[in-house]
């Protein structure tokens, strides 16, 4: 029995990044050996266990067989004389492909130190392109290892291409694409992401209601940039910057869809783009099944963000509506979300990344205003049921407009 050190762990180690997760492959063992010596069984797909003290994944070294579509189609083999290049050659890419004893020997048999220090992505065998879920794994590797100029493979990218054409992505389940998704999201350089997958055509696979606003022009006074493609993967890039949450990045990639819709002859504006993007939204938030938080927000943005960019504008009775659009009274995290994706989608245009965004704080002190508003005086006045309500409201809308005044002097 042989026990390697596998994967990401090598990978960062030699990287000088953080190791975080660990994977071993265990070659040379049989199941019985491995219950024998007190691991722990885990899963029925193929041979997993946890170590009897440290409780981290130790798996057979084994070869696998695509059997049918999509992420799950396949059948492992695991025996003792499965070797540690045979287990190595089904990984993704070649700087996933390599193991180290516990001496830090290292077994590299598909070049992935070489690619690693020429910043290559690529793939170890063909038998990549038998796993749709792939495409959207080396996407994320190309978001993470953006800041070290990492590129994909020509190659891999073909690779990627062939697999979005095939039909096989479709096959994908919605929880395994939103798992690669949000982490994607999460990395330094989530923009990378959405511009590998549309290099190689998944885009419009897996997300065409973005895809679809690349080409797609904006008022160049408002937007340097002009296509709205382009300042989506910028309003991505700036929600990472800024160290946004994950309900953040996600609203701010779907933020514009409804732009995606504006007939050509109505270029560079969209008139009611914030409405019509909200059964795309929706239908995105649903296809990826995103978490109840995530698909909220994401609605709330499309259908308001420009409601945050007009704000100091606005009167005290459409920033009444506006609050209580997002229940700021007991949800008072989900409107400074809000917030922060409008300045974000403000700062992701080019040249002016900087500029301030003083629509931040006047929000930030309307809601303060109307939440400051008590209650219990209207009780002591007799106020109950609907009549409470109209009650709190006018005395909100009185709140604001004293607000706005002060503001303005």
């Amino acid at each position: 029995m042989q026990i390697f050190k596998v994967g990401g762990a090598v990978r960062d180690r030699l990287l000088g990044k953080p190791v975080t997760d660990i994977d071993w492959v265990v070659v040379g063992a049989t199941t019985e050996e491995m219950l024998a010596q007190g691991y722990r069984p885990v899963g029925a797909d193929f041979p997993v266990f946890l170590h009897p003290k440290s409780g981290e994944e130790y798996a057979l070294a084994r070869t696998e067989r695509k059997s049918g579509r999509g992420y799950g189609g396949f059948t492992f083999h695991a025996s003792p004389e499965v070797t540690l290049e045979e287990d190595l050659i089904r990984r993704d890419l070649t700087i996933n492909a390599m193991a180290e004893d516990d001496q830090q020997n290292l077994t590299d048999p598909y070049h992935g130190q070489r690619d690693l220090e020429e910043r290559i992505l690529r793939h170890v065998s063909p038998a990549f392109a038998e796993d749709p879920l792939r495409v959207l794994r080396v996407a994320r590797f190309a978001a993470r290892y953006a800041e070290l100029d990492f590129k994909v493979a020509p190659e891999t990218l073909e690779l990627m291409r062939q697999l979005s054409e095939s039909g096989e992505l479709e096959a994908l389940t919605a929880e395994r694409s939103w798992k690669e998704i949000s982490r994607a999201l999460m990395e330094d350089q989530p923009q990378m992401f959405i511009q590998v997958l549309r290099d190689c055509g998944a885009l419009k696979v897996l997300m065409p209601e973005v895809d679809a606003l690349f080409g797609v022009p904006q008022p160049e006074a408002h937007h340097p940039e002009i296509d709205s493609g382009i300042h989506t993967l910028s309003v991505l890039e700036q929600s990472a910057l800024h160290k946004q949450p994950l309900t953040v990045r996600w609203a701010c990639l779907l933020h514009d869809l409804g732009k995606g819709l504006t007939p050509e002859e109505e270029w560079p504006r969209h008139i009611a783009h914030e409405h019509k993007g909200l059964k795309l939204i929706k239908a995105v938030n649903e296809r990826f099944k995103a978490p109840k938080d995530c698909q909220e927000l994401a609605l709330l943005v499309g259908q308001y963000h420009t409601h945050g960019h007009r704000a100091l504008e606005l009167k005290a009775s459409t920033l009444l509506e506006l609050l209580q659009s997002f229940d700021v009274y007991r949800r008072p995290q989900r409107f400074e979300e809000f917030i922060a994706a409008c300045e974000m989608d403000a700062r992701g245009r080019k040249g002016l990344e900087q500029r301030s965004y003083p629509q931040a704080e006047y929000l930030r002190g309307a809601a303060k205003a109307a939440r400051e508003v008590a209650v219990q005086p209207l009780l002591e006045q007799g106020f109950k049921g609907p009549e409470l309500g109209e009650a709190l409201k006018r005395e909100r809308l009185k709140a604001l407009e004293t607000y706005k005044e002060a503001c303005a002097s």
